[in-house]
């Protein structure tokens, strides 16, 4: 019998049924980034009972659960982040957050359940295991500077660095059963623009006494997205928004300092660099000319997410083998961001889209909005294929 129909044997009805009652805890007790604590005490006490090593703590939460084969060999590392958003879930399911405020929207519990559902047939597949699988359920992905970065600093490799590693994230445009690949650069990086602008407040009908802020920041706002656009490199994808603004006067009132936070993206490490000196550069001329100052912070956040192309080209044709060509999807770039970047760049990395969308529909619950939802179908592919990836690229690892 072939792998992939063992693991469909594996993967019963009984089995599945128990995955989705994981998921449905996992979304009804959400926790924020750096406070996964119950999540990962969920994880490990399924652990214990499944009779699975791991270490722990990384990075507070995280945790590092491993499986070694009959048959010495190289190391794959399958992760899962376990973070929630703070966005109050208006989906009405039957099992909705709990948690009032936090919500699973962008399928963290489903990549745990995928995992937690793919240690089970892995277990069963010992004989067929060449080399080690580690298993890493990862915190903090929705904040920066991400857990994956966290974790790597706490040495969750020091013992056994992988030869490889690959993660699944949820994807709603495709439906469930359905996988996608993009191989090279895939995700933008991601940094947090904060800038503060000083001048001199006053009565709103005076403004010859006064040097206005507020002015000063709409000049900066435009001009720095102007000036970002206008000199990024040809070809070079860039983004730069602002999604708040903070002025904080009143209608006659003109306060001393206006506050600008947002995001800037991009899918080139260099450009990133000089982007960052640009702006600097820009909103302190702006401000200085208009009688104020100006102070800029970039929080530095995740890296560009490179897919290594031939653990790509080999994880999509072993995609082909399980779940049929017409179920595996060419992707196009994305200017959302993601912290796997960070192991992607300690080693050789490929992470792929898991659909969610229900068959049949032409519904679509966008990730980070309080209606998000998944079709519980998704599972079944998520766990048969993280699994089947694992044993297939250790057989004939393509890095």
């Amino acid at each position: 019998m072939q792998i992939k129909d063992q693991i469909e044997q594996l993967l019963s009805d009984e089995l599945l049924q128990e995955m989705v009652r994981t998921w449905h805890h996992l979304h009804q007790n959400p926790e924020l980034s750096f406070k996964e604590y119950e999540t990962s005490r969920y994880i490990r006490n399924l652990l214990d009972q499944w009779e699975i090593d791991y270490d722990y703590p990384f990075a507070e939460t995280g945790i590092l659960a491993r499986l070694e084969g009959d048959t010495p060999g190289l190391c794959i590392a399958l992760r899962s982040d376990m973070d929630a958003l703070p966005i109050l879930e208006e989906t009405n399911l039957s099992f909705q957050s709990r948690n009032q405020g936090v919500m699973h929207a962008c399928g963290h519990d489903i990549h745990m359940t995928s995992l937690l559902g793919a240690i089970r047939i892995l277990k069963q597949l010992k004989p067929f295991i060449r080399g080690e699988v580690l298993f890493l359920f990862q915190p903090a992905e929705e904040r920066i500077p991400g857990g994956a970065r966290l974790m790597l600093e706490d040495g969750v490799f020091s013992n056994r660095k992988p030869d490889m590693i690959i993660a699944q994230h949820v994807y709603p445009e495709l439906k469930a059963g359905q996988a996608g690949f993009k191989s090279g650069i895939y995700m933008a990086s991601s940094d947090e623009i904060y800038v503060t602008v000083h001048g001199k407040g006053g009565h709103g009908a005076l403004p010859s006494k006064i040097h206005d802020p507020v002015l000063m920041a709409s000049h900066i706002l435009i001009t720095l997205q102007q000036e970002i656009r206008r000199k990024s490199p040809s070809g070079i994808p860039t983004v730069l928004s602002f999604g708040k603004v903070v002025a904080d006067g009143a209608v006659n009132v003109i306060p001393d300092q206006v506050k600008l936070e947002g995001t800037f993206r991009t899918m080139d490490e260099s450009w990133r660099e000089e982007a960052h000196r640009l702006m600097e550069q820009i909103a302190t001329g702006i401000a200085a000319a208009m009688g104020g100052s100006c102070e800029i912070e970039v929080r530095h956040g995740y890296p560009v997410l490179f897919n290594h192309e031939d653990l790509t080209r080999v994880s999509k044709k072993k995609a082909v083998e399980l779940l049929g060509s017409n179920a595996v999807k060419d992707l196009d770039i994305r200017m959302t961001a993601e912290d796997f970047a960070w192991f992607a760049r300690a080693l050789p990395g490929m992470m792929y889209r898991l659909g969610i969308g229900k068959p049949g529909s032409d519904q679509i619950y966008p990730l980070h909005t309080p209606g998000f939802r998944a079709d519980e179908q998704a599972l079944r592919t998520g766990i048969s294929l993280l699994s089947y990836l694992a044993i297939a690229l250790l057989k004939s690892p393509p890095v």
